[in-house]
């Protein structure tokens, strides 16, 4: 959910690890928080952030964990990507500069400061020390089931000396996968298309309150309701929750024309369905055939058919799995596209191309 560049680190890794028993000393100054970040208008930013901050006054570290490090220079990175064999890895870069970034996006930042004991906070800093180390900061990312919000969670977790008591009563319905996809993409009628149509029916399946701390805020929202259960002693898991990076009513700028959210994907299938239904009747008419638009509407069809098979059969993502817009774009339209175009161009004509659109916009409808 979170692209950066890998900063040079070495003086801030040396400085953590030569530190690393600090903890141990009883310095109650020291420091640990949940980050959470507001999204941004990138596709792969429109969830949110999560990172951990780690504060250590009396040995001047302020550092931030963050799981979210990728790199689009990464070989084969959109291959990969598709496969879910993409590989992230944890970074850990001062404080300054990760404020600096949210604040050059305007993207505010919220702090919850977690409420551990000394031996929890030398626990989860050795967690992470230990997850920093080059041979274990990568690993593979899925966008739902392990990712930059999920990483941090299960750390903390590891850390509490008892367990973690989550608060859901405030929900009063099952979500799924979808359901929040188009929650956080809202707005973005085009990212959530392509997400829509890449995703099949696993991603609607009803999930659990666990499930749905992939997305950063809802990680937020829990952790802030959520108790330490320890000996049948309780307390809460956040001290104190504020927000550190105020981007919220900066920018009163009124916002600039964006010609893609006036071709949205409705109105771009309904001036597809009026021009082929169009063009269609006047083929008709004249007796002319239409191979050029079954050329075009088969083709794209065909290719998008392909795009969903690899997915659905070579993909590890599991929310790609039974995908049934293989009903209406298939691989088989590339197959019979010389026989189709061929009937066309002798003068045969029929109405597959309106009953296509018709069916991709009720696609989009839907």
């Amino acid at each position: 959910m979170k692209r950066t560049i890998l900063y040079p680190l070495l003086t801030l890794y040396l400085l953590i690890f030569s530190n690393g028993q600090a903890i141990a000393s009883g310095n109650d100054s020291i420091r640990l928080s949940l980050l959470t970040c507001a999204p941004g208008e990138e596709i792969y930013s429109l969830f949110g952030h999560t990172a951990i901050r780690y504060e250590d006054p009396a040995n001047g570290i302020d550092a931030v964990f963050n799981y979210g490090l990728f790199s689009f220079n990464t070989p084969n990175f959109i291959l990969r990507f598709s496969l879910g064999e993409t590989d992230y890895q944890l970074g850990a870069t001062d404080y300054a500069r990760f404020a600096a970034e949210y604040a050059f996006d305007g993207r505010s930042v919220w702090q919850q400061t977690l409420n551990l004991s000394k031996e929890e906070k030398a626990e989860l800093i050795r967690l992470l020390q230990e997850n920093y180390l080059p041979e274990n900061r990568v690993y593979r990312y899925n966008f739902f089931y392990d990712n930059c919000a999920t990483r941090p969670r299960d750390k903390i977790e590891e850390s509490i000396e008892g367990k973690i008591s989550y608060d859901f009563s405030d929900r009063n319905h099952t979500k799924s996968f979808r359901d929040i996809v188009h929650q956080y993409t809202k707005g973005h009628p085009w990212s959530q298309f392509g997400i829509d149509f890449c995703i099949g029916s696993e991603a609607d399946r009803p999930i659990t309150n666990r499930q749905m701390m992939f997305v950063p805020f809802y990680l937020k929202n829990d952790f802030q309701r959520a108790k330490i259960i320890n000996n049948g002693k309780e307390r809460k898991l956040v001290s104190d929750s504020r927000i550190i990076i105020d981007c919220e009513d900066t920018d009163s700028s009124p916002t600039k024309f964006d010609i893609m959210n006036l071709l949205t994907p409705m109105r771009c299938a309904l001036l597809l369905f009026i021009i082929v239904t169009i063009a269609t009747i006047y083929g008709i008419r004249k007796k002319k055939g239409l191979w050029g638009l079954d050329l075009a509407l088969f083709g794209t069809a065909g290719i998008a058919g392909c795009v969903i098979t690899f997915l659905a059969l070579f993909s590890q993502h599991p929310a790609v799995s039974h995908n049934y817009l293989l009903f209406v774009f298939q691989p088989g339209h590339l197959i019979f596209l010389p026989i189709i175009v061929n009937a066309a161009r002798k003068g045969r004509k029929c109405w597959y191309n309106v009953a296509n659109c018709v069916v991709l916009t009720l696609f989009i409808v839907l």
